[in-house]
């Protein structure tokens, strides 16, 4: 972050927070030291916003003006100190979102109930033991960036063994399977810096287009054939669709990277993602199976009625994943409101599918975490990592995103894997073994995900992420990485918003 950004968030932070206490009856410090806090902090806001990009001056002040949402400003607790009178509370989901949500509120002493449509726990965390000696992550794997990272002190409480990946041990490989060449990695650099400035320059301008409209005059100026526009498609497939799983024919260019992260390094957990899952889920109340149908909330009870029950309560979190929202699969009585119906309808849920291959031995080189491949063909299997040396295990893990990430799904394994071994013959020869054992994810046609993780589409701002977060008169609070305007996509920015649901409840 640049030393103008920095300034302007804390001056924006200050004014958040500023605003948020103006008539709060609990805040009784005299009004002249409130405008000037306020004044100071405006003053900061516009000194700092000179060296700052138009869109993110943009993005902080669109949050001042949502108000205070966040636990920036500290929590509202009530003015005599005491608990809430005990709820009777329905979690909708089993995600991190919804046991964080649910942790928290059984922790206060409320009556939780967690229903979950799947009959496992986790949601889109999902780590399969089909190998018994090597437990996988078919949904969210990594702990991206450990430093600050909520999740990192969850791994740290229950002492689960983590493994290091590293972007630095890494080689590319060109079209043909050879490794890149000094020349063709200075060119490939020089091709990055022309797509960032290009979509920095799309980010200055007025109108929103997707990334695809405009990256166009840069493609324009290359042959479909050469090097150098297979070069551009593999930096967009690899660094954008595969990082926020949209397609950049729908991803915005004003606001695609709109998100935070932590700093640090990015882990994965030994026994799997699930070892955070199960830990949060303890002592909590969770029904599985429990496919909701409709939500009634116009009145108190919320009644929430699945195939099999019908659940009352004074409030309800709702942690559906965004592709599920979007679907209309839960039938809300009576509609939501059309600006929370309309967050829903502009946000984009994309795909990311794993594709895990076992072989008898290992035939890449054992020192490396991730092979990279620039293909012919725009996005196919153009990122693998390897678990030889984390694990010391013959295992590669292939990922697509986006359209081809979306369209394999409707393949037979046999296919998959079949254009899956044609790349890696492709970059060690056709003399490599066959796998000897797979697992394959299609998290598009997951009936109860319906996509892997949410992004910004042409045309949706942050501020839509914040709708959607908004709670329906005291009684519906809605949580999971969708909602969350810094951290969407994360496991991480899923524990968070479920924390933030339920203090949305308990305040």
């Amino acid at each position: 972050m640049l030393a103008g950004d920095r300034m302007a968030t804390e001056a924006l932070k200050e004014l958040k927070c500023s605003v948020a206490m103006l008539g709060e009856p609990q805040w009784n410090a005299p009004r002249a030291n409130f405008l000037d806090r306020k004044r100071n902090a405006t003053r900061r806001i516009v000194q700092a916003s000179l060296s700052m990009r138009r869109r993110d001056f943009l993005t902080l002040f669109g949050v001042t003006l949502m108000g205070c949402i966040s636990s920036s400003c500290g929590d509202t607790a009530p003015e005599n100190g005491s608990l809430s009178p005990k709820k009777r509370l329905v979690v909708i989901g089993a995600g991190l979102a919804g046991l964080a949500a649910a942790r928290e509120l059984h922790g206060q002493g409320h009556e939780v109930v967690v229903i979950e449509a799947r009959e496992r726990i986790g949601g889109r965390v999902w780590t399969s033991t089909q190998w018994a000696d090597m437990p996988l992550d078919l949904g969210a794997t990594w702990i991206h960036g450990v430093r600050g990272n909520p999740l990192t002190d969850l791994a740290d409480e229950i002492q689960a063994r983590r493994l290091v990946t590293s972007y630095d041990r890494s080689i590319a490989y060109d079209a043909s399977g050879q490794p890149l060449s000094a020349a063709a990695e200075a060119r490939m650099e020089d091709l990055r810096g022309q797509v960032f400035r290009a979509l920095e320059e799309a980010q200055e301008r007025d109108t929103d287009t997707s990334i695809r409209q405009a990256i166009e005059p840069l493609m324009q100026q290359f042959d479909e054939s050469s090097q150098a526009y297979r070069f551009i498609n593999y930096i967009l497939n690899s660094e954008i669709e595969h990082e926020y799983s949209g397609s950049i024919a729908r991803l915005s260019a004003h606001w695609y990277d709109s998100d935070n992260g932590f700093e640090g390094d990015e882990v994965l957990f030994a026994q799997g993602f699930r070892a955070i899952a199960d830990f949060l889920a303890r002592e909590l109340h969770i029904e599985l199976g429990q496919v909701v149908q409709a939500i009634h909330w116009d009145r108190s009870p919320v009644r929430v009625i699945t195939q099999k029950s019908e659940f009352a309560a004074d409030g309800v979190v709702v942690t559906l994943p965004l592709g599920v929202l979007q679907a209309k699969r839960v039938h809300f009585v009576p509609e939501l409101p059309s600006d929370k119906q309309n967050a829903i309808a502009q946000l984009g849920m994309g795909v990311l599918n794993k594709c895990y291959l076992r072989f008898p031995t290992a035939f890449w080189p054992a020192d490396v975490d991730w092979l990279t491949h620039i293909p012919a063909n725009r996005g196919e299997w153009t990122e693998w990592v390897s678990f030889k040396r984390i694990a010391d295990m013959p295992i590669l893990l292939g990922f697509n995103a986006a359209d081809w990430g979306r369209e394999i799904e409707a393949w037979s394994d046999r296919q998959i894997i079949a254009s899956a071994m044609q790349t890696l013959r492709t970059i060690f020869g056709a003399g490599i073994p066959e796998p000897i054992d797979y697992q394959i994810t299609r998290w598009a046609t997951d009936p109860f995900s319906l996509g892997s993780y949410s992004y910004n589409a042409v045309g949706a701002t942050p501020n839509l992420r914040e709708v959607l977060a908004a709670p329906l008169n005291d009684r519906v609070f809605f949580a999971g990485e969708a909602s969350e305007r810094d951290y969407f996509g994360t496991t991480h920015g899923a524990y968070l918003s479920g924390l933030r649901a339920a203090r949305e409840i308990l305040s």
